[in-house]
């Protein structure tokens, strides 16, 4: 019995090893070279790059020759032996498929009934997220106060200023939004009021109630947004309920 228990010990010691492999991309013909050889050319890229997140994987010794500028854009002899011709790297900006090769969950998002246009070519992993410099979510980090500056490029009717301004606002979109895709109309994170409802809610028994008001009535009108009470969601220049 004591010899069997070190058997499975044993095979589980031997396989029970966390580590990730990927692949990296394909380009015909080409060879690693190691990040060193892209220097040369991409001398600012190179320079920046220890601040970006994606620096944090680069691993040291004789397995890591794949894992650098090529685990994201390919082999890079063709590319340094033509002194950089078109076609000869792979550029990720232009396709999402790179980034799905490490982030296969957002594989699963944009494959959802709403996303943004990931796949149909309209908008681009790099359009939100810095492969190489500082955080890979742009206007991430410690710069909370700009965190919402990269959805209102596209998104410009939705910052303002408003008289009344929804709170939500300040702590940022995805508080509402999931931005890789959903289910959801207009990538809300929750298709119902229980959206509203992690903020605004206070139930005393049976009764919900928001503020001094019931609402056990008027939410069976439909959502908060849809029901003719609060459709100002960013905010509005009229009511501080954010009705219009």
């Amino acid at each position: 019995m004591i010899l069997a228990g070190a058997l499975v010990l044993g095979v589980i010691s031997c396989v029970n090893v966390r580590r990730t492999v990927v692949v990296p991309p394909y380009v015909a013909g080409a060879s690693f070279t190691g990040s060193e050889g892209c220097a040369a050319c991409h001398e600012e890229i190179n320079r920046d790059f220890k601040t970006a997140s994606h620096a944090r994987l680069i691993a040291a010794g004789e397995h890591a020759q794949e894992v650098g500028c090529e685990s994201c854009h390919g082999a890079g002899s063709r590319h340094a032996e033509s002194g950089g011709a078109y076609g000869t790297i792979l550029n990720p900006g232009r396709s999402p498929q790179v980034c799905f090769e490490c982030h296969q969950d957002m594989r699963g998002h944009f494959n959802l009934p709403h996303t943004h246009p990931v796949l149909a070519g309209q908008v681009t992993c790099n359009d939100c997220h810095d492969p190489h410099q500082g955080p890979a979510q742009r206007g991430g980090g410690t710069r909370l106060s700009r965190a919402n500056d990269l959805c209102l490029k596209c998104h410009a009717a939705q910052q303002g200023p408003y008289v009344f301004e929804h709170e939500a606002m300040r702590e940022g979109c995805t508080s509402c939004h999931e931005p890789h895709g959903t289910v959801n109309d207009k990538l809300l994170a929750q298709r119902n009021a229980n959206l509203c409802l992690k903020c605004h809610v206070q139930i005393r028994g049976a009764n919900i109630q928001i503020g001094s008001i019931s609402h056990n009535v008027l939410m069976q009108r439909g959502t908060c947004w849809t029901a003719g009470c609060h459709e100002a969601v960013h905010g509005s220049h009229v009511s501080s309920s954010l009705r219009f």
